[in-house]
C-alpha cells in the first residue's frame, strides 16, 4: 500500500500546544518529498476519501478519540509523539524522535493491529479498573506535570489512600471473586508514561494480557511499585497474569475505569479483543 495523500490530524491540545508545529513541520517535510497531504486542526472530516494514509499527531488519548470516532477505519495510521505519555508510540517506534520516525514510516509496510473493546469504546493501549482509573481522575487535577513525572506522583499519593474493591471476574475458563489492588487488560505492555506493567503483551498476538494483583498492605505496595515499574512482577505470588480473548467483570457500584489514558466508569464490563482491526505503518 503505497503513500499517496495524506490526511494529517493534530490535536491543538497535545503537547501544551506544540502539535501544530509538529503538524506544520510535517507539512513541510512532506512538501519537499512531493508527497500530497492535507492538515486538519480542530475540524476532522467526516470521512477519509481520497487519502492513502492518515498520520495522527498526539499522545495516547488523541489516538483513542481517533479510533473511538473512526472504529471502522481501514486505512494505514501513524503516529507522531506529541502527548504526556507516549506509550504506544513508543511501542511503535521506540525512543525514536519525530524526524526519525517520519523516515521510518516512509519506508514502512502496513502491519495488522489488535485493539481491545470494553462495552462500547475502543482501545489500543492499556485498560485499568479502580486504582488505575483513580489514578487517571486525580491527575486531571495536576495536569500541569504531565508525563510520567505527573503519573509516578498520582500513584505514590493513591498508593496510601486507596480503597481495594471487590471484582467478580469471569473467562472462559476460569472464575475470581475477591478484593483486588490491580485489574489491568493490557493490548500493549507499557502504560503511565514508563510503567511495565504487562511486560509480555503484545498487540499482533489475539489476546490480551489479564493481570491481577491481590490486595496489599501500605508497605507491599511501597516495596513492590519499583518491581512492578520494571516489569519484574509477574512472577510474584500475589500476581495473576493469563492471556485472554475475553473477560466479564461485575463490581458493586460504578468504577473509574483508563483506557489509554481515557476515564470512564461503568460496573457491568465486557471486555474483549478484535484481532487485526486496524493497520499502521511502523
Amino acid at each position: 500500500m503505497t503513500i499517496e495523500s495524506i490526511a494529517i490530524l493534530s490535536n491543538p491540545k497535545a503537547g501544551k500546544g506544540t502539535a501544530q508545529l509538529t503538524a506544520q513541520w510535517l507539512g513541510e517535510s512532506l512538501l519537499q518529498r512531493g508527497i500530497s497531504f492535507q492538515l486538519f486542526f480542530l475540524d476532522w472530516p467526516v470521512n477519509f476519501e481520497g487519502f492513502s494514509d492518515i498520520w495522527i499527531i498526539g499522545g495516547d488519548g488523541t489516538l483513542n478519540y481517533f479510533i473511538n470516532q473512526y472504529p471502522d477505519c481501514g486505512l494505514p495510521l501513524a503516529l507522531f509523539k506529541c502527548g504526556t505519555g507516549n506509550d504506544f508510540a513508543w511501542k511503535l517506534y521506540g525512543n525514536k524522535s519525530n524526524e526519525e520516525i517520519f523516515e521510518q514510516v516512509l519506508e514502512a509496510g502496513v502491519q495488522r493491529m489488535d485493539a481491545g473493546k470494553i462495552n462500547d469504546w475502543w482501545y489500543l493501549n492499556c485498560l485499568g479498573i479502580g486504582f488505575d482509573g483513580e489514578i487517571i481522575r486525580f491527575m486531571q487535577t495536576i495536569r500541569f506535570l504531565g508525563g510520567h513525572l505527573g503519573y509516578l506522583l498520582a500513584v505514590i499519593l493513591k498508593v496510601f489512600s486507596f480503597q481495594e474493591k471487590q471484582f467478580h471476574i469471569r473467562t472462559a475458563t476460569e472464575t475470581w471473586h475477591q478484593h483486588y489492588l490491580l485489574v489491568i487488560a493490557n493490548n500493549s505492555s507499557r502504560s503511565g508514561g514508563g510503567f511495565f506493567v504487562t511486560p509480555r503483551a503484545s498487540f499482533q498476538d489475539g489476546f490480551l494480557d489479564l493481570l491481577l494483583c491481590d490486595k496489599l498492605n501500605l508497605f507491599q505496595r511501597l516495596r513492590y511499585l519499583p518491581v512492578l515499574q520494571k516489569g519484574k512482577h509477574l512472577h510474584l505470588p500475589f500476581v495473576t497474569h493469563r492471556l485472554v480473548k475475553e473477560v466479564n467483570i461485575h463490581l458493586e457500584q460504578e468504577t473509574d475505569i483508563q483506557i489509554d489514558g481515557e476515564l470512564i466508569s461503568a460496573k457491568d464490563i465486557q471486555i474483549s479483543v478484535v484481532p487485526d482491526k486496524f493497520l499502521f505503518r511502523f
